[in-house]
Parts: C-alpha cells; structure tokens; sequence
C-alpha cells in the first residue's frame, strides 16, 4: 500500500480517537483511507474532514486537551496554516501526532516531493521557544511504525510529535506489515493516564489548559520547564541508522527518500573503490548530533544529501564543528536526484 494509506491504517489499528484533517495533495490518502475504512464503525474513531487547516489543528487542541489520541495531516503550505495552532499546543503541553507529506515550496509550490520544510520543523514553526518530536520516516514501514512510536513520544513528554515525510514517501507502494488492533482506552484509563487533562470531573480542582499566562515572572518559569523537558528528550529519545559507516572515508548524511537513494550511493561508491557510508536521522529533532560528531575526525569530510537548498547541512556543521569540510547536495522544485548525481557531487566538493 502507499505511505499515506499505511498511515491510516495504523491510526486505526492503535486505537487513535480522532482525525481532524483537510485535503491537500500529495498526503489526501490519509483522510481518504480513514473515510473508506469507517473507523467510526469499528472502534468509534472520529474522522471529520474540517472546514479549514486552521480549523483542524484546533480541533486537535480541543480533543488534545482532553486527553485523547488525535492527529491531523496535511503537506507543507497546510502544515505553515497549522503553525499557530501547534505553538498554542507546545505552550499547553498537550501531547498530538501531526504528519506532513512534504511538497515543493515556497507558496503553493508543486505537487512534487521536498524536504523544504526541515527549517520549519526542527527549529519551530511558529512563535516562541517550543520543539517538536520529529520522526523522518523512510518507507512505507516506517509510516505504520512511526504513529505508534509518534503517540508514544507525545504522552510520554506531554509534547506535539510529527512525523516529517515527504512525497515519494507518502505515495511511494512497498509492502507492510501492519501493527494488530490495539482497543481504544476507556475513558477510565484515559483519567487514569491523564490527571492533567479536562474531561468535566468533579471533586478535584479544575484542569485548566491553556498557554497564555500574563504573568512574565510564571511565564518564565513555564519555559525553563519546557526546556528542562526538551534536554531529557535530548538526553533520551535520539534515533539513527547507520549504514556501512565503520570503515567509511567520507559520510552522507540525508533522510527519508534521500536515505533511500543515498544507500544505493554507498553500494555504486564502493564498487568504484570509494570507501562511502551513511548516517540517516531517524529523529530530526533530537537531532542524532553527537553521532556525526563521533565521525568529525574519523571521515575526510561530509555530504549532507537533501531535497532543498541546504538545511539540515545547517545542523551538520553545527555538530562536526569545524573539524572536518561538510558540503549540500540537492535538487529543488520537486526534482528529485539520481544516484548518480550524488556520486559526482561527492566527488566534485569532496575529492
């Protein structure tokens, strides 16, 4: 099946409660799947497509703040119309599950793949000092996998989480393996794992969620919380995948369908005699930067294999430090590179 359609069928089997959506291609799969399936039928899942972007990611909000499993997904201009929505929810502490299925930029762009919006992701979309949990998946596996591990991360931090993947991803077909079905919980074990939520109980003090807080002095308080937390997720939560990296002279960074490509580069690279590996973020943020940094004095230097005009690169030199040359490869307007490509651009930086 397709990565969209993977996506929704492994919010149904783990037991979201509701999808708030709205269509923009190439990511429409997701809400169209849901609404085939009739999730509404099987467990009592909501599927409800919105009027609006902006409407949507409120209505995460509102199901977020009652302590429910929801999500939303969209591609990159209805990810930028979300931005305000997802800072009020980073600022509330309320954990959600956003997917953007990225598409070429800036403005309307094109319906091809990107991963233009990497910047917009890691270093926080909207206003103010917040972080997600951003998972880039790189197969149709990964899809399905990431929205458990995604529900996961955002309970257990009180936190957005993302999952970053890009055209080719999302409507790229491969075999799945798709997790069983996982109930929904009962509202008793969602007051139970949820003391902070408001769900109308009485007899407690008010659950009161919301980001805004006048006071600058509380305020401040409320941000040395957040980023006491986002150093734990540092701390805790960092993925990667390494390939044929332990005797490699110079290291690819990319991920998602550039990860794919660029294993394809290794095995070309070492036919030829080119010791080559490559490093793939699985977390974009935590980003896996003491894991590049490992390699600073190992490898002649880096190539940072990206579908946009450099940014990831940003966080790579940022991790080796100066210790060794990093350089970016890409292709933009929804171009995506050959093997091939990449190769020659190795070596003309690099060599």
């Amino acid at each position: 099946m397709k990565g969209n359609e993977a996506i929704a069928h492994a919010a149904i089997r783990y037991g979201v409660d509701g999808y708030f959506g709205y269509p923009i291609t190439p990511q429409s799969e997701i809400l169209e799947t849901l609404m085939a399936e009739m999730p509404w039928e099987k467990t009592g899942m909501v599927v409800l497509q919105a009027e609006s972007e902006v409407a949507a990611i409120n209505m995460v909000y509102g199901g977020a703040g009652t302590g429910k499993r929801v999500m939303t997904s969209s591609s990159s201009p209805g990810v930028s119309l979300k931005q305000e929505g997802i800072s009020y929810m980073a600022g509330a502490e309320l954990p959600c599950l956003v997917v953007n299925v990225m598409r070429g930029g800036p403005g309307l762009g094109t319906i091809q793949p990107s991963q233009a919006d990497y910047f917009q992701t890691v270093k926080g979309g909207g206003h103010g000092d917040y972080r997600l949990i951003t998972l880039a998946p790189s197969s149709v596996q990964e899809m399905a996998d990431f929205v458990g591990l995604g529900f996961e991360l955002a309970f257990k931090y009180r936190n957005p989480a993302i999952i970053l993947a890009d055209g080719i991803i999302g409507q790229m077909m491969e075999k799945v393996v798709l997790p069983p079905f996982h109930p929904r919980r009962t509202e008793e074990e969602v007051v139970a794992q949820c003391p902070w939520a408001a769900q109308g109980k009485v007899g407690r003090e008010r659950n009161v969620i919301t980001s805004l807080e006048l006071d600058p002095a509380r305020m401040e308080e409320n941000n040395l919380r957040f980023q006491a937390k986002y150093r734990k997720i540092e701390e805790n939560e960092v993925r990667y995948e390494e390939f044929q990296c332990a005797d490699a002279d110079y290291l690819l960074v990319a991920f998602g369908s550039s990860a794919r490509i660029c294993q394809k580069v290794v095995e070309v690279a070492r036919q030829e005699g080119i010791k080559l590996g490559l490093l793939r973020p699985i977390t974009l943020w935590p980003f896996p930067k003491e894991a590049i940094a490992g390699y600073a004095d190992k490898v002649k230097g880096m190539l940072s294999v990206e579908l946009n005009a450099g940014q990831m690169v940003e966080d790579v030199r940022l991790a080796v430090n100066g210790r060794t040359r990093v350089e970016h490869f890409g292709r933009l307007g929804g171009i995506v590179f050959t093997p091939d490509e990449v190769l020659n651009a190795l070596k003309e930086k690099l060599f």
